[in-house]
């Protein structure tokens, strides 16, 4: 109880603080577990967001929110199926994980009331064509083997970095939409070194597709990002 009372007074003090014009430093909203697994809490993403006023989005800001809510589904998505398959708990525990990522793109779609693809959420299904193709892809081709699952988990998570980073090429003046991509990133960079380490415990070997040799090296070569 003295635990809860002294995280509210914390809380309260960082909320006077901002209103007062007091800081404009903005509070961590990942953690990470001892595997990489990285997830986002809403309680501070919320508290962050409450700071920073709402813009005006283009079209092509807007398609974006609605393009990462589902990516980060598919991600959810997949390790759910692969976790069925094999059994391995990376999938079930990144796949949490992932739920927090598109949560946090949702929480955007709601603060700019825009129609959310994930009104009915369906394991599976996409409002988006091309990402139930890419879906429907990758859960066959994982199902083969466990080491095929793990490439598949490296393959998602570069995807998913490749893909954010023109997200937020073409962000003109949101920093909301700034903050959530960036620690969508450090989730997605963290993921691919869990799953790299599992791939080279296997004794196998991933070449990456949709980023360099040279990116994927620096990132599996460095340590989890934090905060």
């Amino acid at each position: 109880m003295q635990r809860i009372i002294y995280c509210w007074v914390f809380l309260m003090s960082l909320l006077v603080i901002t209103a007062c014009g007091g800081s404009d430093e903005l509070i961590p909203i990942v953690e990470v577990d001892s595997a990489g697994s990285t997830t986002i809490n809403s309680n501070s993403l919320n508290f962050n967001l409450y700071g920073i006023a709402a813009g005006v989005l283009t079209v092509e800001e807007e398609n974006s929110l609605l393009f990462m809510r589902e990516e980060e589904k598919l991600a959810r998505d997949v390790y759910l199926s692969l976790y069925e398959s094999h059994g391995m708990n990376i999938f079930s525990n990144i796949a949490a994980s992932e739920q927090t990522h598109t949560d946090a793109v949702g929480l955007l779609i709601t603060r700019y009331d825009l129609l959310d693809p994930m009104q009915t959420d369906i394991a599976g299904t996409f409002v988006n064509n091309d990402l139930q193709i890419i879906y429907d892809a990758l859960v066959a081709a994982g199902a083969n083997s466990l080491l095929d699952a793990l490439y598949v988990g490296a393959q998602i998570e570069e995807l998913d970095i490749n893909d954010l980073h023109n997200q937020i090429a073409i962000i003109i003046d949101n920093p909301d939409m700034i903050l959530v991509y960036e620690n969508l990133l450090k989730g997605s960079r963290n993921h691919l070194r869990s799953f790299d380490k599992q791939i080279k415990a296997a004794n196998g070997l991933y070449i990456p597709i949709y980023i360099s040799q040279q990116e994927y090296d620096d990132i599996v070569n460095s340590d989890m990002e934090r905060n």
